[in-house]
């Protein structure tokens, strides 16, 4: 009798027994979701990740306007072409010093008629000897211009800016550019191309004289330019604001026409035409790219190639 009980519930285990429902799951997965978010709700859409990080600039930027980095350092113009040409491209001045009983020439009538066109512009007459005090004995030709300290912007106003007006992030980082002209040269492709300004270290690099002042065509005065004491942890800040970190080198693994990162949020760091990127901001680049020269030069001068980078970013945003 036991052995017949156990068969008969093992038979009645095998039977199918009531099966537990859906609940509604596979008929509610039918229905549709609503309307679609907008794109700042979306994620790895361009518009939220502009919006995220605009966030985090909101939240971590200082009260300071523009330009409220550090100042360079006064600088004197000295010599009656460089002092006219100084004047001519707008380079910022406080002071024009003029030598008592100077020559009246052409070139000296010129630079006076500049400085008061300006009318910002103080004119100062003094005896020759308190001019080669001024200048160290240089042959200043009975004309010295002061220049102001260049204010350099925070590097961080450099991305709030780009954030503030609905754009992705672009910037060019320079490396061991020792040149102002070239430095001039650069700021005005950055210009030219949409650029919203340059990084330069505060060691072995030209800063903002008045020779890259002339360089840059006037363009300086709307392309703001910071000052860093460490390139390397200037660049590992905007990475941690998600943007790209492209160094260009003559080995580069990528070229510039092929490299798709150059599309978005990025940061172009741009090394010495004779050494190129120092090692640790080289390492510190997520991509290294090149520039394809069918003609077999090795390199280009830092101004032109800075020049071709940000025309091929530029089109691609086009």
């Amino acid at each position: 009798m036991a052995g017949n009980s156990q068969r008969k519930n093992r038979r009645t285990s095998n039977k199918k027994g009531m099966q537990v429902g859906s609940g509604g799951q596979r008929r509610r997965g039918l229905e549709g979701r609503g309307p679609t978010p907008p794109a700042e709700e979306r994620k790895k859409h361009k518009k939220n990740r502009m919006a995220t990080a605009k966030a985090k600039q909101a939240a971590s930027r200082r009260p300071a306007p523009r330009r409220g980095g550090v100042k360079g350092t006064s600088e004197m113009v000295v010599g009656r072409n460089p002092v006219f040409e100084a004047l001519r491209d707008g380079v910022p001045a406080t002071t024009l010093y003029v030598q008592q009983y100077i020559d009246n020439d052409e070139r000296v009538r010129e630079a006076l008629q500049l400085a008061g066109e300006r009318g910002n512009i103080h004119l100062m007459e003094a005896p020759r000897p308190e001019l080669d005090r001024m200048t160290n004995g240089l042959n200043h030709q009975g004309l010295v211009l002061q220049v102001p300290p260049y204010e350099y912007a925070d590097p961080q106003d450099l991305t709030a800016a780009a954030y503030d007006n609905g754009e992705d992030p672009l910037i060019v980082a320079l490396d061991g550019i020792t040149d102002p002209r070239n430095l001039g040269a650069i700021v005005r492709s950055v210009s030219a191309f949409g650029g919203h300004g340059v990084v330069v270290p505060e060691r072995r690099a030209a800063g903002m004289t008045a020779g890259a002042w002339k360089s840059s065509a006037g363009t300086a005065a709307r392309t703001p330019v910071s000052r860093v004491t460490n390139l390397t942890r200037a660049l590992e800040a905007y990475k941690k604001e998600g943007i790209a970190i492209v160094g260009l080198a003559a080995d580069g693994e990528h070229t510039v026409e092929d490299l798709e990162a150059l599309g978005g949020p990025v940061v172009v760091v741009i090394g010495s035409e004779g050494k190129g990127l120092g090692r640790l901001v080289g390492e510190t680049c997520d991509y290294r790219v090149r520039i394809s020269m069918p003609g077999g030069a090795e390199s280009l001068n830092a101004g032109v190639a800075a020049g071709i980078v940000m025309y091929e970013v530029a089109r691609r945003r086009a």
